[in-house]
């Protein structure tokens, strides 16, 4: 019998004693007012017991008879974060990637060879790997020299060459997975060309994910050339079978809104029973979200997309060390403040709490994210 039963029966016998007691006695007001309460505390603490215990027993159920399945949404190293930590549950995981990217390698791969860009999607597929540390590396190794490769990961060329062995970026992903034996799948949002302009305060239009956030002026919104794009059926049917849906963290107008300005991944979301997350960033970034607290991330979403899409917010409240601020600071980056309240107004959830490991930079901790996500979804570890 589980410590709730024992404390909750304990309490009850407790009572009785008492009213038994006031009874020998004849001090009935007094007496029997105590032994009231006792017994009624007793009730409650055995309606807990109750529903722990029935808790955990659907908990046990539900993860003995299906995989949970999750479909993570965005780009940049935030996305890789958070599959990091959930592929070490038994859950049936799918990555969905923004292909605006137009800086670095990957700008000049998409430029050379005509092809989305593989940044974010080797990120992913590297963080789902189920590979030896060397390949990881080999992967992630960025030539520092050499005429037309410096600046290139290797992992990049290897999709650009899979690309052209398979004849289509999707047959490429999929193929790097098998050979790096992904837990899960990694999918680029759309097949077309998309490139990503942003609206400024004083009214200029920028074009380029790397470009908006150097442009110097407050953002106003984005939007996706062209407009009228199509989401891949799988994208589609696995955010229609997810038990939960998760978008963020990550830069919020260059790699987690370009994914809901697709409106049919956004309709997904909605009409999906899944539960809708959405991860805010530690810092503000400089050149996008300079000043912005929690809630002024989700008005922003919200601004583009409609209210109502996240059920849950995760946000961190752990207190930086001065190291770590005054290492941010020096690049204008500061904590997003939790404003709490003010996400309750705007109809969501919010779970607050430590979700930081500090290295050399706070970085969300990809462990403490994924045990999260587990635990609101009431499945318990299986690995």
């Amino acid at each position: 019998m589980r410590r709730w039963w024992w404390v909750a029966w304990t309490v009850a016998c407790i009572g009785i004693g008492i009213l038994v007691g006031t009874l020998r006695l004849a001090n009935m007001p007094q007496g029997a007012e105590i032994g009231g309460i006792v017994l009624i505390a007793a009730v409650v603490l055995l309606a807990i017991g109750w529903w722990r215990d029935m808790r955990r027993a659907r908990q046990r159920a539900r993860a003995t008879g299906r995989r949970l399945k999750i479909v993570a949404i965005g780009g940049g190293t935030g996305l890789s974060v958070v599959l990091r930590g959930l592929k070490e549950f038994q859950v049936d995981l799918t990555a969905v990637v923004t292909v605006a990217d137009d800086g670095g390698s990957s700008g000049r791969l998409r430029s050379d060879f005509a092809m989305p860009p593989p940044g974010d999607i080797r990120n992913c597929l590297v963080a789902l790997a189920d590979t030896e540390p060397l390949l990881e590396r080999l992967l992630q190794y960025r030539f520092e020299s050499g005429e037309g490769l410096a600046g290139h990961s290797f992992g990049n060329l290897f999709l650009a060459a899979m690309t052209h062995i398979m004849g289509d970026f999707e047959s490429a992903i999929r193929e790097t997975s098998r050979v790096l034996a992904v837990r899960g799948r990694v999918l680029p949002a759309v097949k077309e060309d998309v490139r990503l302009q942003a609206v400024l305060s004083d009214g200029r239009v920028v074009e380029g994910e790397s470009n908006i956030p150097l442009a110097g002026e407050r953002i106003e919104r984005v939007q996706l050339i062209p407009e009228q794009l199509t989401p891949l059926p799988e994208v589609l049917s696995a955010i229609a079978e997810a038990d939960a849906v998760i978008v963020g963290p990550g830069s919020l107008f260059t790699s987690v809104l370009p994914n809901l300005l697709i409106p049919e991944i956004v309709d997904a979301i909605r009409k999906s029973s899944a539960t809708a997350m959405y991860i805010c960033n530690v810092m503000t970034q400089p050149g996008e979200t300079d000043s912005l607290s929690a809630s002024s991330h989700l008005e922003t979403i919200y601004r583009h997309v409609g209210p109502g899409l996240f059920d849950y917010m995760l946000v961190n409240a752990a207190q930086f060390p001065e190291e770590a601020l005054q290492k941010y600071q020096a690049q204008n980056a500061y904590p997003v403040q939790p404003d709490i309240e003010a996400l309750h107004l705007l109809g969501v959830r919010v779970i607050a709490r430590n979700f930081v490991h500090y290295a050399t930079y706070a970085r969300h901790d990809s462990r403490l994210i994924a045990e999260q996500i587990v635990s609101l979804l009431g499945y318990e570890r299986t690995k």
